[in-house]
């Protein structure tokens, strides 16, 4: 079993809507109305299963242990025409940048990236119409009625990518960490020793007249990490949506632009896309460099890409570093470029093969089918009618 972990980017889920209550075929019988004709009322709407927005959520913790949602169903219309009741809808509340998938085919459902959002992601069944509705001068008593639509059942996949501005690259103890933990209120986990970070966190950065900025820090990655290596390239998704991406080599690496195209090559192989976004280089850890070696650097940078050089220790050239950044940030080819790459990139199914074996390893990819005892006849077409008298029940 895996080490249990506060964030959790990946969900499977199943998830049903409500079936609509069937109509009432009731025939009204009052002694002073010996010939009161049908009365049957309509039933009730089942209920929607529907994503909900939720900013004050930044993980999908709260869903592994509540992972079988169903709505409720509707009723049952009677006599007097009553309508039967509304199911109550099932809400599930994910933190914004949540993606949905349909698990078995892969296929994207829907987005949700603003608080408050909702998506309905499936619908409940149509209540079905009471005799009443069929009443005509030539059939004056009917005495059948509409049953309700069936309930919608679906296993969903929902993946979480971090909504952030900035979104740090780098190998790992390239000081990304000690970086988001200078510029802002985070306290990651800070280790002198490879892959400290393993699981990614936010931080929001001050910056000048009360403006501020996301920046996000994932797990150190590898060369090779797009086969796997290290923690291979699970966490990357995080940077998809992200507006600009912050290399981030050490000043003390022997060759900072090979560095640098090794961290692009693996970019390049996980989604080429992100190559399109905007990119600032930052030279870490440059308090153990005095300005003569770094001027002997300069001409050894990879050319092309905005480079400040900082130490997150003593701030040296953070202030720099984050005028940069917003510069670079607001761009208007950057802000044109990260719209057309959040577009593309989650408007396709996705293979999640691979996600069910970890679930499988970590023991959370058992059979989702929620299963009860009521016995629930589900109804293929809504034309069909169901010859009902309430009366003789």
């Amino acid at each position: 079993m895996a080490q249990e972990s506060n964030f959790v980017d990946y969900v499977k889920i199943y998830c049903r809507s409500g079936k609509g209550g069937r109509g009432s075929a009731h025939m009204h019988r009052a002694k002073y109305m010996p010939k009161g004709g049908p009365d049957g009322g309509n039933g009730g709407r089942g209920g929607h299963v529907i994503l909900r927005g939720n900013r004050n959520y930044w993980t999908l913790l709260h869903l592994r242990y509540d992972r079988h949602v169903h709505a409720e169903h509707g009723g049952n219309g009677s006599k007097d025409k009553s309508t039967g009741k509304q199911g109550a809808d099932a809400y599930i509340e994910v933190p914004l940048g949540t993606v949905a998938y349909n698990a078995e085919t892969g296929e994207y459902l829907c987005d949700v990236t603003e608080h408050e959002q909702e998506v309905v992601l499936l619908k409940g069944g149509r209540g079905g119409l009471g005799n009443v509705n069929f009443c005509t001068p030539t059939n004056q008593a009917p005495r059948y009625a509409q049953p309700g639509e069936p309930m919608q059942e679906m296993t969903v996949i929902l993946e979480l990518k971090l909504l952030a501005d900035v979104g740090l690259v780098g190998f790992p103890n390239a000081g990304k960490s000690t970086l988001v933990s200078s510029l802002s209120s985070a306290k990651p986990k800070i280790g002198n020793y490879p892959f400290t970070t393993l699981e990614p966190s936010l931080g929001i950065v001050s910056y000048r007249d009360n403006k501020s900025f996301v920046i996000a820090d994932i797990p150190g990655i590898i060369e090779g990490a797009s086969e796997g290596k290290g923690l291979g390239t699970r966490f990357l998704r995080h940077i998809e949506r992200n507006t600009l991406l912050l290399f981030m080599v050490p000043g003390d690496t022997d060759d900072i632009k090979r560095e640098y195209e090794i961290l692009l090559n693996e970019l390049a192989n996980f989604n080429p896309e992100l190559l399109d976004k905007g990119r600032v280089l930052a030279i870490t850890k440059c308090d153990l460099l005095d300005e003569e070696l770094i001027e002997m650097l300069k001409p050894s940078l990879p050319e092309g890409i905005p480079t400040v050089f900082i130490s997150s220790v003593t701030g040296f050239g953070l202030q720099e570093l984050k005028d940069k950044l917003w510069q670079e940030m607001n761009s208007e080819s950057n802000k044109i470029a990260a719209i057309q790459m959040n577009e593309s990139i989650v408007h396709h199914s996705k293979d999640f093969s691979h996600l069910h074996a970890e679930l499988e390893a970590e023991g959370e990819d058992e059979n989702l089918v929620w299963t009860d005892d009521e016995n629930v006849e589900d109804v293929e077409d809504m034309d069909e009618f169901e010859y009902i008298d309430d009366d003789e029940k």
